[in-house]
């Protein structure tokens, strides 16, 4: 079996490589579920700001259109 290091609390372990990959799936998977969630909160933090600049909360699109009032 092919073995692989990956560094656990600052401690090089030596580990199949197919839990090796496994480790590192699971790091990516919550980075890029990090990365999305902040992207998310600020579209939604952006689109509220523009909807509710003027005082008067609107749908997005309200706000985008001004002829729309």
């Amino acid at each position: 079996m092919a073995k692989d290091v990956i560094t656990v609390d600052g401690k090089e372990a030596v580990v199949r490589e197919d839990a090796a990959k496994a480790y590192r799936f699971v790091h990516w998977g919550v980075i890029t579920a990090a990365i999305g969630l902040a992207i998310i909160a600020i579209l939604f933090i952006t689109l509220f700001w523009r909807a509710a600049s003027d005082g008067k909360v609107e749908s997005p699109a309200q706000a985008a259109n001004s002829n729309s009032r």
